[in-house]
């Protein structure tokens, strides 16, 4: 953000509640410009604070800072934000505005609106200086423009290229020296400079390698500085059916890599990998624990469903479960790995659950899978991931693509600011699932609808 040159360069940026959810801190990073809290904020705010998601961490963690912030003064006249480098605050009472009324203009009073009548009311009193809604409610932005006023997302910890990160994990090498891949096969890793030369090196990064003879898969091992083969391998009578699902059940099953994210579209085998590979590793783990977000249906609370607690939560977990059954039969049901499954679930040694009853809790010895985890913001995923204890491994699934949240989006999300962040740490990997192996009805509808 470019630093005001006078206080007359300084803007007044407007937050509505959406921000505030996302990042209860989002108030200081706005450098040294204003930041203008509407009254209706805090009082939608005011809805939040009680439960165990996420949000209302942050609805509750942005009023004890707004309590620390304004000290012994008055809320709603200019406060300064802690630090030199920083603007001022306020929260801003509702003022209707004279010319312009977005409740009249949209014929609806409601919280909204209010918001906008903020931004318009401060756009009317400060002239000399630039006035910003700042939202992650799309709609709202849109609104906000229409008044013209000018209108941004929330940008702090937002993915800038995509496609670059799209691209992270993987790497295809051709015209790859065929006496260097045949030392590959036949002695399992080779050094990394023999095949990669003066290239830079990612940790835990894997590789197509291609001459013109022959091709091998691989895997840099950054501690040896060499690549190491990858062959393909089963878990729990699951098999990799190409290069991607190898290299993703190579890192699930590696323990020296203790995070793992999969990133694919729907029918790729992102979760049944995982499932795959946590079952196979059952010895070495106290418990496995397989969980997603919940993301009510158009919006609306679980709350709307019929039944108790657990009639509620069970369409949010069949998919997991759909997983479990496919892994369990690959085999007769008197097998003894069938009814192993089956021991793993009552004794709650595999225990499927909504991510709400497992954060919180000591992450000790756990084989611990997060599904959809494109809908968790990047405090949730820091969040999961600093609970970690001893002998914890940690794998994150979903498709940064396919979000079901209203406030996140591609750039925004969790699972894209993992994979931005952890990239080439030793102890993390990620890998992009590319192809559908549900089946061709599957594919038909990713390639074609």
């Amino acid at each position: 953000m470019p630093r005001a040159k006078s206080d007359n360069d300084r803007k007044i940026f407007v937050l509505d509640t959406s921000v505030i959810l996302y990042a209860h801190n989002s108030i200081m990073n706005f450098a040294e410009h204003n930041v203008v809290i509407p009254i209706t904020v805090l009082e939608e705010l005011d809805q939040f604070k009680k439960g165990n998601d996420t949000k209302n961490f942050e609805a509750r963690e942005f009023i004890r800072l707004l309590d620390k912030l304004s000290k012994d003064q008055r809320i709603d006249e200019w406060s300064p934000l802690n630090g030199k480098t920083r603007g001022d605050f306020k929260v801003m009472m509702y003022h209707p505005v004279n010319e312009k009324n977005a409740n009249v203009i949209f014929g609806e009073d409601k919280n909204d609106h209010k918001i906008l009548n903020v931004a318009l009311h401060l756009q009317e009193k400060e002239k000399s200086k630039k006035v910003i809604l700042v939202s992650k409610d799309i709609n709202l932005r849109l609104k906000a423009k229409s008044l013209n006023i000018q209108a941004e997302d929330y940008e702090t910890g937002k993915i800038k290229n995509i496609t670059e990160l799209e691209n992270t994990g993987k790497y295809v090498m051709d015209n790859v020296d065929p006496e260097a891949i045949n030392k590959l096969y036949e002695q399992g890793f080779i050094e990394a400079k023999t095949i990669l030369g003066t290239r830079k090196r990612k940790s835990n990064a894997y590789y197509i390698l291609k001459s013109d003879k022959n091709s091998v898969l691989a895997f840099y091992n950054s501690e040896e500085n060499v690549l190491e083969r990858v062959d393909k391998r089963l878990a729990y009578n699951i098999k990799p059916k190409n290069a991607e699902q190898t290299f993703a059940l190579h890192a699930i099953m590696n323990p020296d890599i203790k995070l793992v994210s999969i990133q694919g579209v729907a029918g790729t085998g992102k979760t049944l990998l995982a499932l795959a590979g946590a079952l196979e590793q059952r010895r070495e783990y106290k418990q496995i624990f397989l969980a997603r977000p919940i993301v009510p249906l158009s919006n609306k609370d679980i709350g709307y469903l019929p039944g108790d607690i657990k009639s509620k939560l069970n369409p949010y977990m069949e998919p997991l479960w759909d997983n479990l059954k496919f892994i369990q039969n690959q085999y007769k049901e008197t097998d003894k790995e069938f009814q192993k499954i089956t021991e793993l679930v009552n004794q709650e040694k595999l225990v499927i659950q909504p991510l709400a009853y497992i954060r919180g809790r000591s992450l000790s010895n756990i084989f611990f899978i997060v599904d959809e985890a494109q809908n968790l913001t990047p405090h949730e995923i820091k969040t999961i991931i600093s609970r970690a204890g001893e002998n914890t491994k940690i794998i994150f699934t979903g498709d940064v693509f396919q979000i079901d949240t209203p406030y996140l989006d591609s750039q925004s999300n969790g699972l894209s600011y993992l994979i931005d962040r952890a990239k080439d740490h030793p102890l993390y990997a990620h890998i992009k699932l590319e192809k559908g192996e549900r089946s061709e009805l599957a594919n038909l509808a990713n390639e074609l609808l």
